[in-house]
């Protein structure tokens, strides 16, 4: 197999894509609740660049901060809710900049009447608050510790989930102000089997494993916490997915197409069915969870001279990190 064996270290989390049956009033909930807005039509056209299905079509809503979309809402009318214990979405976290960014996103959404507030936990490398929105998707809110404060051990972050007080947190951060930036800091996935999931988003897709815990595995690449996570803490044994509402699809950023061409000798290379069309690379986990890959917009030459960012080591890269938990609920 001739192809590096890990994911470039700038690679990044882009907008998660959700099947909705009531597309109304999901959109208002992801408007009013969170403080995002529906991208006018050229700015949603970068996610149809990146690869994103149905955007631009009258039943999906691209909702965002800026220009960057976060959340992809398509309407897909007669689908169930999925059964208990199925694999599926966990969460998808939204990245805050700082506590006062944090703070005026926790706010609204507490106090949206369709919110329902699941908890909040001190991570070490983050703070991070949890909701569910009204057909039941997982929603973390977070902000992220400096990394020089971020503690490594053995190529693993340290991480815990210490008591975070909601009502102190908002009283000391909480001041009017207009949105900040936001991003797709990670996404967390239910599983049949943790050890399952290692060898496909580690092994085969080439993330690094930067904590395992109580039944979850979190995995980045470039030292970051996680920028994916699985858990089976309530779908162990779980099967394929069947076509539900809930998650539709998780997308993965890579500097450039060669990076996106190595994905797919990867997965090729582990027999992982695909779809890669010279820019874009569509898979399934084994649980028929969907991702895509596909280069940034502004990849510029790197330093290489070949278009692509210099490939580090495991060694280079001492680590990344989880998100959470100690039971439901965890980065």
């Amino acid at each position: 197999m001739t192809t590096d064996l890990l994911l470039p270290g700038t690679t990044t989390m882009d907008a998660v894509t959700l099947h909705v049956a009531d597309l109304p009033g999901m959109t208002d909930y992801y408007r009013d609740a969170l403080g995002l807005e529906e991208l006018p039509g050229d700015a949603a056209r970068t996610a149809i660049d990146r690869g994103s299905p149905a955007v631009g079509r009258a039943d999906t809503s691209v909702l965002g901060r800026g220009r960057d979309a976060l959340v992809i809402l398509v309407h897909t009318p007669g689908l169930p809710a999925p059964a208990p214990g199925q694999a599926g979405l966990f969460h998808t976290a939204l990245l805050f900049p700082d506590r006062a960014a944090l703070a005026d996103v926790v706010a609204r959404a507490g106090q949206h009447p369709r919110s329902i507030f699941v908890g909040s936990a001190d991570h070490l490398v983050s703070e991070a608050f949890y909701f569910t929105d009204p057909e039941g998707n997982g929603i973390e809110l977070y902000r992220d510790r400096p990394r020089e404060q971020w503690s490594w051990h053995g190529g693993r972050v340290a991480m815990d989930s210490l008591p975070l007080d909601p009502q102190a947190f908002l009283r000391d951060h909480h001041v009017e102000q207009a949105p900040s930036t936001a991003e797709v800091g990670h996404v967390h996935l239910k599983v049949g089997d943790v050890p399952t999931a290692r060898a496909f988003y580690v092994d085969a897709l080439g993330f690094e494993v930067t904590a395992q815990w109580n039944g979850a595995i979190f995995v980045s690449a470039g030292g970051y916490h996680h920028h994916m996570a699985m858990n089976s803490w309530g779908s162990r044994g779980a099967g394929a997915r069947a076509a539900t509402i809930g998650l539709g699809q998780v997308s993965i950023v890579v500097p450039t197409t060669q990076d996106v061409d190595a994905l797919a000798e990867r997965l090729r290379h582990h027999e992982i069915p695909a779809q890669h069309d010279g820019r874009t690379l569509r898979f399934e986990d084994p649980w028929r969870s969907s991702s895509r890959s596909a280069p940034r917009r502004d990849a510029m030459t790197s330093p290489t001279g070949d278009g692509r960012q210099p490939r580090r080591t495991p060694l280079d890269r001492v680590s990344a990190g989880q998100g959470p938990h100690t039971a439901p609920r965890t980065g």
